[in-house]
């Protein structure tokens, strides 16, 4: 009787550990799922997409002095990106917006359209002193801790 070897495939490990990973996979598999399924009508799932937005990937770290956030933004210029502060929540919106083209476009993978993403910030923030700044594609907006909050070492003493 043979048994069955679960499925390995390269990077399997950094999905399990990135829920993020799995959720785009997911989300490739059910694309590929309704295409096969209905014949292609991509424009279905283009306007399902353009109607919901998308979240652009994001790094999140935490320093002694303050949280950085960085955004997978390419192709987008600074007055198309937006962010804001509500209460502890940061939200960086906007849209990448579709390049002319002036021959036919045979693949299109490239996300372009609306995009959003929020997280919500420890409440020991200091919203006035947040910074953003566009490079590269990569968007970049540094957080300060409120001065309570910043974590610091204590030296322990020998008695």
């Amino acid at each position: 009787m043979s048994q069955l070897m679960p499925e390995r495939r390269p990077g399997a490990a950094a999905q399990r550990r990135q829920p993020a990973g799995q959720l785009d996979l997911i989300d490739q598999r059910m694309r590929r799922m309704l295409e096969e399924t209905f014949g292609g009508i991509g424009w279905a799932a283009s306007l399902l997409e353009e109607a919901a937005g998308w979240a652009p990937p994001v790094n999140i770290e935490e320093q002694d002095d303050a949280y950085v956030v960085e955004a997978e933004l390419p192709g987008v210029k600074r007055e198309d990106v937006n962010i804001e502060v509500v209460g502890n929540e940061l939200s960086i919106t906007g849209e990448i917006k579709e390049q002319e083209r002036k021959g036919i476009l045979r693949k299109e993978t490239r996300r372009v359209g609306r995009f959003e993403y929020r997280v919500t910030l420890p409440e020991q923030v200091d919203a006035e002193g947040i910074e953003a700044k566009i490079k590269d594609g990569v968007l970049t907006v540094r957080i300060p801790k409120a001065e309570g909050a910043q974590r610091r070492r204590i030296e322990v003493q020998s008695s």
